[in-house]
């Protein structure tokens, strides 16, 4: 086994460490999300923890790893009636963001189960994580119904696992902590809300604290035994600091007046439910154990409110996660004229309370005037100019050559639902029809592979000729493996939407724009709520570029947009061939999920002997390869071209106005891709 680096050789990273460390103390706390860019010890950080949990005392055998002083009554491999325990150090289970749903909750031995009657459990990864670690790497990655599984078990620290009313239950406590790099994609709001606290992490800009990074890690790679050798000391201290702390955690005294700051505070940031509340609480409480002291104080109530309530407050994935220490010091000393129980005062001092006793956990807020520019998904800074250069054109719908200042979208708004024709196979999601794990079971088969969903049904027509031959005696049902049949279920995949969007001069109308980024906007947050990839094309000019890759990020998109320049003559047909160049590399890195067109235009094609007759051909090309799409058609005013319309038929697909793009237009106008592929 390898050596871990050591948890006090990390430099710098105090909101990570500080939020590990606090769930060590009380795992009660829910578990940490920790959000950053790569490398910058994330995994590292979680790793090192590992080694300084106190070691836990097993029952002999127990595959559940049960507490002998108070074991599990309904444990599967139980009774554990006076049982001695063994001890053994703390475990860390990684969960890959490939892993089963049996990998993760254990599987039943379904044909034990019909024949015999008993409960043939094979334990999955929550049952390993028992009393120790849980982590998951790119915990954005993991699919949907495997978080909601994970997150319900640590809430209820039990796992379920429920099959054709065989049903087995086992106790899964333990530390959840997730990492994730939001450049690759967000959590659903109502996942964030699971995790107990979160921590943003980034690398140092100072160079001392890069150097001595750079310099530990190569001491370590070189001698990792002699490079934990030399920390041994400190990590001695901090675990028996951590002892300490659990051991003082019961006698922490939260007082009303506290209660009443949490309270106040959560209600002045508008968090959903009460969740927040519990874990300001708790964690407030583990942050005073951790101190040392009997009794939490109004500083504990703000370092836990800037580790608990900054991801609670994402009501939409383009929001940035973060807390308003101005606001968050203002509430604190209005909801402090109770608090004095504990002798401190409430006031955090008139700098605003510092760091908050060396941890953040929250974005600073941005004074007026500050440039409120998001970065971009790269990691670079947008230099697009928020002001029109010197000289140019006043006219915001000029459609010159030159390049127009972007212009602000509207406001989004829900669109209508557009799919994938077909019965698909890809990654799960909320779009397209698709054969998936979950969802109305339509049929069954035999099993390739191991059984996941047993269909009942089909599996006892299939044993029952069989029944005389196989010498049943009694009621039992003699089953065998050739017997078994795997439900097939029909359900909802994500797709790949790739925008294709016009910024030519003809596109450039303020108002025009300005509601064409509405409508990429709309879709974009549609795309997100329907698990898919994006991707950003756009073409002006002479030529289209790849603004956004594909990408789970539909922030990074959002942003991308935000900055979109236009003007100049309108290269259709490359953004055509361009997107095409897109989807044929996305086929053969992911064969299985299906993409979706999406051509935000009014129809023109400018620029280079006969555009309009590319065009046609460059759309000629994405029907030929059976690419859904749908065209929105930009063009306004009482005079229409209908150019777009034209377009949707050399794609094969159909158009859409921006009106008939909104869910709540009129019933008639509802329009799926789908319609346009058999009319095709």
């Amino acid at each position: 086994m390898s050596t871990p680096y050591p948890f006090t050789a990390i430099v710098g990273q105090d909101d990570l460490r500080l939020g590990l460390l606090l769930n060590a103390v009380s795992p009660a706390v829910g578990g940490v999300l920790v959000r950053g860019e790569k490398g910058t010890a994330k995994s590292t950080a979680v790793r090192a923890l590992a080694a300084l949990m106190p070691e836990v005392s097993v029952v002999p055998g127990c595959r559940f790893s049960c507490d002998p002083a108070s074991p599990d009554p309904a444990c599967p491999d139980g009774p554990h009636a006076d049982a001695a325990g063994v001890p053994r150090p703390a475990r860390t289970v990684e969960l890959p963001v490939g892993a089963s749903e049996d990998r993760l909750v254990g599987a039943l031995d379904i044909e034990r189960a019909l024949s015999e009657g008993v409960k043939a459990f094979e334990p999955g990864l929550l049952a390993d994580a028992h009393r120790g670690i849980l982590y998951v790497d790119e915990v954005n990655l993991l699919h949907d119904h495997l978080v909601d599984l994970l997150l319900d078990a640590a809430a209820m620290g039990a796992s379920y696992v429920e099959r054709e009313g065989v049903s087995v239950r086992h106790a899964a406590r333990f530390l959840l902590v997730g990492t994730m790099n939001p450049e690759e994609g967000e959590l659903r709001p109502q996942l964030l809300d699971r995790f107990g606290l979160t921590v943003e992490v980034s690398a140092s800009r100072d160079t001392d604290e890069r150097v001595e990074v750079v310099r530990r890690r190569l001491a370590y790679d070189d001698d990792p035994e002699g490079f934990a050798a030399r920390w041994a000391e400190e990590e001695g201290a901090l675990r028996e600091r951590i002892a300490a702390a659990r051991a003082l955690l019961p006698r922490v005294v939260l007082g009303d007046g506290v209660l009443r700051q949490i309270a106040a505070t959560c209600a002045a940031f508008e968090v959903d439910g009460m969740r927040a509340d519990i874990v300001m609480a708790r964690t407030a409480t583990a942050l005073a154990a951790w101190a040392g002291r009997e009794e939490v104080t109004a500083d504990d109530v703000r370092q836990a409110a800037l580790l608990a309530l900054p991801h609670r407050r994402r009501r939409n994935p383009f929001d940035a996660p973060g807390l308003d220490e101005d606001k968050l010091d203002q509430t604190l000393d209005e909801a402090g004229g109770d608090l004095g129980q504990d002798g401190e005062d409430p006031d955090p001092g008139p700098d605003g309370g510092g760091d908050g006793g060396g941890g953040g956990g929250g974005v600073p807020p941005q004074a007026d005037g500050e440039d409120r520019t998001p970065p971009r998904a790269d990691g670079g800074v947008d230099d697009t100019p928020s002001q029109a250069p010197e000289g140019a054109p006043d006219a915001p719908g000029r459609p010159a050559g030159g390049e127009q200042r972007p212009v602000a979208s509207a406001e989004p708004f829900r669109t209508k639902m557009l799919s994938v024709p077909g019965l698909g196979e890809g990654a799960a999601g909320r779009r397209s029809r698709a054969r998936t794990e979950h969802g109305r079971t339509t049929g069954a088969r035999r099993p390739e592979g191991a059984l996941t969903k047993l269909h009942l049904a089909a599996t006892v027509r299939a044993a029952a000729p069989h029944q005389r031959a196989r010498g049943r005696v009694g009621r039992g049902l003699v089953v065998r493996r050739d017997d078994l049949r795997q439900a097939t279920r029909e359900g909802r995949e994500g797709n790949l939407v790739l925008f294709v969007v016009d910024a030519s001069g003809s596109m450039a109308a303020r108002q025009r724009m300005s509601a064409v980024k509405g409508a990429v906007l709309s879709l974009l947050l549609d795309a997100y709520q329907r698990r898919d990839k994006v991707g950003l094309v756009t073409f002006r000019g002479r030529e289209a570029e790849v603004a956004l890759p594909p990408t789970s990020s539909v922030d990074a998109a959002a942003t991308r947009l935000e900055s979109l320049p236009t003007g100049g003559r309108t290269p259709l047909a490359a953004g055509l061939l361009k997107a095409h160049d897109v989807l044929r590399v996305e086929r053969l890195r992911d064969p299985s999920r299906r993409p979706l067109l999406v051509v935000v235009t009014d129809g023109r094609a400018t620029g280079g002997p006969e555009p309009v007759a590319l065009a046609g051909r460059a759309g000629r090309l994405h029907r030929s390869e059976g690419t859904a799409s749908v065209v929105v058609d930009c063009e306004t005013g009482y005079v229409r071209l209908g150019l777009a319309g034209e377009l949707a038929r050399e794609l094969g697909g159909t158009a859409v106005t921006l009106d008939e793009l909104r869910a709540d237009a009129i019933a008639g106008l509802v329009k799926d891709v789908t319609a346009a592929g058999r009319a095709a």
